[in-house]
């Protein structure tokens, strides 16, 4: 069926006025705005809408930013009433499926000489700037911190020099998959930087600022945004990952066939966590989903037990001086990284007061509107040296409220380890005193024991909190961080252990050389070691016995004092006056 697709000629844009706007002479308003051109065949069942933008002539001193500028722009798709839709007649299975028998179940890990690398960003542009002047290859996606796309660390990255694939001798007998959501929007609120409030702030009084140089491309920039959810590339991201694990480990369904059952994968109540849960299920399962596991939604909401979501029953993870005490190291930070950028950016946008707050919001913009939109104009305002001081801001926004940096760390991810000691001994959890869902948990339906394979999903916080809980110190090796240099070779990055999408293997093996069951904890494909947990030995290739890993877990249990953390009385000082490296609060008394 044809269509004819046209542009609206230049000579029909209403011309750009040097008159300055402040006197209220707008007739260039309109050629501002994107064009919507609607043009329909004798052929065409429908419209089609194009987009264009006429370049606009500012070379008047007096050209002030668009009416529309710092203005949010969203679309709402799809349209709530299309009247073009006949459900009866698009049915999503109409029969003859053709030839249907299946094949093996792969088992990449086990079978193949080498494991697959995952790059992390496909379908986004990074600056053309950096690529071309960078001395070295520098990935900017890998210097945005928890903004990140996953992708494979590499071995060594954590200490190990070994590769996700099992060691030698040994076989693959179960995995227990954590993982985070996908790239999203900004979420609502933020307690340093944010992106909706610098935007909202740039709309306010658009008739009064103006930027040129590198800035100029602000004069015409809207706020292109969601809230929370996934983006399209967050999508990809998530059934990505479920491809992956398929093929990696889908031998592994080999024993819920054998024991007749399904299974039970858990997510949280969210939008994004619901979406990436279902996105990855897509990828590991394939279409249709009916009858090939369970879906698990718990509630994410204040007054429910979740361990996959725990500050919501943590109060004092919400109190600034506890749970969010990091805001005044990140401005320290921001103060000696972005003093240059600052400096050079300040001028090049008058009427408007750019502050180092407004700089950072910058760098996280980049980030955002490049996993949204595929690319962003604010990547290209910055040296690889302050995106490597961007990384390192986020690495200490995370250290101080989420991981060993923070008092409510270790209770609020003691709920999940009690959760994988269940799991790893097939029994129950014995006392509920964390996090951890009474109703869900004692539910042999909704947390089985005994299974293969588990997947849940859950927030970046959770996998730090995880993490510190866990006590894989290695990566506290550098505590507290220092808020005037980067830890040379540090240890602790966000970009490697809580990008969007980052998953976390607990890998269970048979090995020929050890009666007893290994586990292993690989974090986006690097292997961690875990030295840092009682009686596991410091092995090549990350091994722990599972007896002894557990033995240690469940001291870890009994120590974490879940009530006095979450819901104690205590204070510490602001800044480095108090400082913890385990991700406890100030003792008892």
């Amino acid at each position: 069926m044809e269509k004819n697709y046209h542009e609206l000629p230049q000579s029909e844009l209403p011309p750009p006025s040097n008159a300055s706007r402040a006197s209220g002479s707008l007739p260039w308003k309109k050629s501002l705005l994107a064009y919507a051109v609607v043009t329909i065949s004798s052929l065409s069942l429908g419209a089609v809408w194009l987009l264009c933008r006429p370049v606009l002539d500012r070379s008047a001193t007096d050209a002030f930013a668009a009416p529309d500028a710092g203005s949010t722009n969203v679309h709402h798709y799809p349209p709530p009433s299309p009247t073009n839709a006949f459900p009866s007649l698009f049915p999503s299975d109409v029969g003859h499926a053709g030839p249907t028998p299946t094949g093996a179940e792969p088992a990449l890990v086990a079978t193949a000489p080498a494991y697959p690398i995952h790059t992390g960003a496909p379908h986004l542009l990074g600056p053309e700037a950096l690529r071309n002047h960078s001395k070295q290859p520098f990935d900017i996606f890998r210097h945005w911190g928890n903004l990140s796309p996953w992708f494979s660390v590499g071995r060594n990255a954590f200490g190990v020099d070994a590769g996700p694939e099992p060691p030698q001798g040994c076989c693959v007998t179960g995995l227990h998959l954590l993982h985070r959501h996908g790239a999203r929007y900004p979420t609502g609120q933020a307690s340093f930087g944010g992106p909706a409030n610098f935007s909202a702030r740039l709309a306010q009084s658009p008739e009064s600022w103006q930027a040129r140089g590198e800035l100029e491309f602000m004069n015409d920039w809207t706020y292109q945004l969601g809230e929370e959810i996934l983006t399209p590339f967050g999508r990809q991201q998530l059934f990505d990952l479920g491809v992956s694990m398929r093929l990696k480990y889908g031998f592994l369904l080999h024993n819920f066939t054998a024991t007749n059952t399904l299974p039970v994968f858990r997510t949280e109540s969210q939008d994004r966590m619901l979406a990436s849960a279902h996105n990855f299920a897509l990828g590991f399962f394939g279409y249709p989903l009916d009858g090939q596991y369970q879906q698990l939604v718990t509630i994410e909401d204040h007054g429910f037990n979740n361990t996959l979501a725990p500050s919501k029953t943590c109060r004092n993870a919400h109190a600034p001086s506890r749970g969010d005490r990091a805001v005044p190291f990140v401005r320290a930070w921001g103060a000696w990284y972005l003093r240059g950028a600052l400096t050079r950016l300040a001028p090049q946008i008058e009427g408007f007061e750019l502050t180092l707050e407004d700089v950072y919001v910058m760098q996280q913009l980049c980030a955002y509107e490049t996993v949204a939109i595929g690319y962003s104009k604010f990547c290209e305002l910055f040296t690889e040296e302050e995106w490597e001081g961007f990384d390192y801001a986020v690495d200490l926004y995370f250290w101080y409220n989420s991981a060993f940096g923070s008092p409510v760390a270790r209770a609020q991810g003691v709920g999940y380890v009690q959760e994988l000691v269940a799991r790893l001994t097939h029994t129950p959890i014995e006392t509920h005193n964390s996090s951890t869902n009474a109703t869900l948990d004692d539910n042999p339906a909704t947390f089985p024991l005994g299974q293969s394979l588990y997947v849940d999903a859950t927030h970046e916080v959770v996998a730090l909190n995880v993490i510190t809980a866990l006590n894989l110190t290695s990566f506290a090796a550098d505590g507290p961080l220092p808020t005037d240099h980067i830890p040379p070779n540090r240890a602790f990055k966000t970009s490697h252990l809580a990008p969007f999408a980052t998953n976390v293997q607990f890998q269970l093996l048979s090995c020929a050389s050890s009666p007893d069951p290994q586990i292993r904890v690989i974090i986006n494909d690097g292997v961690a070691p875990l030295t840092g947990i009682r009686g596991c030995p410091d092995t090549a290739d990350g091994t722990c016995p599972v007896p002894t890993f557990v033995a240690a877990q469940r001291e870890t249990i009994r120590d974490a004092d879940w009530v006095w953390a979450c819901l104690g009385e205590w204070e510490v000082p602001p800044g480095t006056a108090w400082n913890t490296t385990r991700g406890d609060p100030p003792r008892r008394g």
